[in-house]
């Protein structure tokens, strides 16, 4: 009991910080990067806007291939790609590079469904109006799927708290590699239950933060 204490208390606090740091620029390149490829998807196969079939076969092709990969194998097969843009494979830096782009390509799928449920009425009925594309863009689509966009964002939230807790099994760092070093390897299990514990609490906070801003601006 004193062992599993000391560890926790020598190791815990490395370990959040670096799954805080994964998790952090995950979300951030997932919301910026994410909400972009989701609205070129929804846009390209829209034929009130932008209808491509190249650009949206292309990009909706890469997404797929992506989120068809368990992230586990793809954390392991950027392993190349996570040492030539951050100069290392181990440790949350590297393990960030693979949780974004599994993060980008989750999202993105999430925004184009949330795009695709606003209403053709009002996107109709704002043409109509003669405002332009970038106009209905910001005023109407984002507006008015911005409750749906937030739902999918904490989503995303929850499954890269998933993904950096997988990342702990090649060298991610986190809490995941927390449990993995000390609670599976070790037979630690008092520090496998309180890992186990603390991110089920992250997950349900972030969720029900997530709950609470998507029903403060869902609009009555």
């Amino acid at each position: 009991m004193n062992e599993t204490v000391e560890i926790i208390r020598s190791e815990f606090a490395q370990a959040s910080f670096e799954t805080f740091e994964m998790v952090l620029i995950s979300m951030v390149a997932a919301a910026v990067v994410g909400t972009i490829l989701g609205l070129v998807l929804h846009l390209t196969s829209n034929p009130m806007f932008y209808k491509n079939r190249i650009v949206n076969g292309i990009a909706g092709t890469i997404v797929n291939i992506i989120r068809s990969m368990p992230f586990i194998i793809l954390i392991i097969v950027l392993i190349p790609f996570s040492r030539i843009i951050v100069g290392t494979s181990i440790g949350a830096i590297a393990a960030s590079v693979s949780l974004s782009i599994a993060s980008i390509a989750f999202f993105a799928r999430l925004v184009e469904g949330a795009f695709s449920e606003v209403d053709k009425g009002v996107v109709e009925a704002a043409i109509a109006t003669g405002a332009s594309i970038p106009l209905i863009i910001r005023k109407v689509l984002f507006v008015e799927a911005m409750p749906a966009l937030i739902r999918a964002l904490t989503v995303t939230f929850v499954s890269i708290i998933g993904y950096s807790a997988m990342a702990g099994a090649v060298g991610g760092g986190g809490i995941g590699n927390l449990a993995i070093m000390y609670g599976y390897n070790r037979y630690e299990t008092g520090v496998l239950l309180f890992t186990v514990i603390v991110l089920i609490i992250i997950v349900q906070l972030g969720q029900w933060i997530g709950d609470k801003i998507a029903l403060a601006v869902t609009r009555k």
